[in-house]
């Protein structure tokens, strides 16, 4: 398999798409995008949202690029032109309770300060990401299924990031 340079990784939060994206960078040495990142600015006193319009001149500026890895659990209007133009879209399917798992995990070290974070690991965050998960369990997933199904020949369904490493080795 020619390893693509345009991947596009869909998730709920905690299924591990920047960690995935992250070491798929480093090796391939394709630059990796996160989707929160293009609908925020990040500022130390606190975060700006992007205008719609900068949303998308940002989306479509990494979109246009020669190689990219996106990530992120969007998978609104805004986002597909990346689902279009990617050459492959992996689906991190991980399981409910590892990604609760996760989200409890990551709290408590951003917390003691043992990893960092884009935003603000606050105790009202922490529970939006339960809410998140929940409903990308229930709705986000049959949506993008619905909307986006149309690219199964482009698609990876895993429920584990090592499968898909091994699918690119």
């Amino acid at each position: 398999m020619a390893i693509p340079k345009k991947i596009h990784i869909i998730g709920s939060v905690g299924s591990g798409k920047t960690t995935l994206a992250r070491e798929l960078s480093s090796k391939f040495e394709i630059p990796y995008y996160e989707l929160d990142n293009v609908v925020w600015i990040r500022h130390k006193s606190g975060d700006i949202r992007r205008t719609e319009q900068e949303r998308d001149e940002y989306l479509n500026s990494i979109i246009k690029s020669e190689s990219w890895i996106i990530e992120g659990v969007h998978n609104e209007d805004w986002v597909s032109s990346s689902f279009h133009t990617a050459e492959m879209i992996i689906f991190l399917d991980t399981k409910y309770s590892i990604r609760t798992y996760r989200i409890i995990k990551r709290f408590i070290k951003q917390k003691l300060r043992l990893e960092k974070s884009n935003y603000k690991p606050t105790f009202e965050m922490f529970l939006k990401m339960f809410k998140w998960n929940r409903y990308f369990e229930n709705v986000g997933k049959i949506n993008f299924f619905n909307i986006y199904g149309i690219h199964k020949d482009k698609i990876e369904v895993t429920t584990s990031a090592k499968l898909i490493k091994k699918l690119l080795n």
